[in-house]
């Protein structure tokens, strides 16, 4: 199995109730079969979309980007945009900004974003903005096709930090030009600059966009204030033990409770030093605790339907990983 990069899938557990001898004491090592690794492993391979098994396969077990590409190809169309349900919350063929974010963010973990593929996942994103520069969050295009009932089609949508944040952090990070970042990112230091309230899904592109722009002593700046603003508003839930003293955010589903390592993916992000060590490691522990018995991670935001809850649970897997090995927490 070596070269595809799967291992296999750890035998199941005996129903027989283990003798006293075989009982685990206080100092023994969990078994690798139990890791949380492995775990992860069986839930991928038995629920996640051919795109996350791949994935995973690459990061984890050192399979080749290649397979990664091919997966994600099946979700990109003619005009250089991805759609299909790559965002599992959004169902249909057409051309998303939110998909070809998606796309991006998987080019970015293999390393491979950048070349002709960018280029026309950039013109796609110029199709779609505002006159401003701007992405909307859902583009008209896909009024017609399935929508959950929470999530409004609009014929002229506004610009949003949300997906141009995003966009532009990836792009950003990447060392992509193109004429469409210029404004993208004038939009974005404006959107974040000018911030008197917000919510945790626009802090985090605020962040994927601070943690990537090429001007770090303004974007120092601007983190500085926002971390003061995550603070101030609450909009980070520092103690997992008391969740009570985090609200939900407005519109957000009930327990859509936003964490440090949601808003600081890797340690070296500016986000980071919004938040003590001790705050961290209590966030850390949390999203480890989080694993779920089959081996996946939940969804906390809102879902509609069956199958898009259970695509982006393997979408959700792959990054608790991601996050959790990014901070030096053992996972195999």
């Amino acid at each position: 199995m070596a070269e595809n990069g799967a291992s296999p899938l750890p035998p199941p557990t005996p129903a027989s109730k283990p003798t006293p001898s075989s009982q685990p004491t206080p100092s023994s090592k969990p078994s690798p079969a139990r890791s949380p690794l492995a775990r992860a492993e069986q839930f991928v391979w038995l629920t996640a979309r051919v795109l996350e098994q791949r994935l995973f396969a690459h990061l984890f077990r050192d399979a080749s980007a290649d397979p990664v590409e091919t997966a994600l190809d099946a979700y990109r169309n003619d005009d250089g945009g991805y759609g299909h349900g790559l965002e599992p919350d959004l169902r249909g063929p057409v051309s998303q900004p939110l998909h070809t974010i998606r796309a991006l963010r998987v080019l970015d973990r293999i390393g491979r974003c950048g070349g002709q593929r960018v280029e026309r996942m950039c013109r796609s994103l110029t199709s779609m903005s505002t006159a401003e520069g701007a992405l909307p969050g859902i583009h008209p295009s896909r009024r017609g096709y399935p929508t959950a009932p929470f999530v409004p089609v609009v014929d002229d949508p506004p610009g949003e930090l949300l997906p141009t944040g995003q966009a532009a952090g990836l792009l950003h990070r990447n060392a992509v030009w193109h004429a469409w970042l210029f404004r993208a990112t004038e939009f974005c230091w404006q959107r974040i600059e000018s911030l008197e309230t917000s919510h945790p899904y626009e802090v985090e592109a605020a962040v994927m966009f601070l943690d990537a722009v090429p001007d770090r002593s303004r974007a120092e700046a601007a983190a500085d204030r926002l971390g003061r603003l995550v603070r101030d508003h609450r909009l980070a839930a520092l103690d997992p033990g008391d969740l009570d003293a985090c609200p939900v955010a407005p519109g957000y589903a009930p327990g859509e409770h936003h964490f440090p390592h949601d808003y600081a993916r890797t340690p070296d992000s500016l986000a980071r030093a919004w938040f003590t060590d001790a705050e961290m490691s209590r966030s850390l522990d949390f999203l480890a605790a989080e694993q779920q018995d089959d081996g996946g991670w939940p969804v906390r935001w809102r879902h509609w339907a069956p199958m898009p809850a259970l695509e982006a649970r393997g979408m959700v897997t792959v990054e608790a990983l991601h996050t959790l090995r990014a901070y030096g927490r053992p996972v195999s």
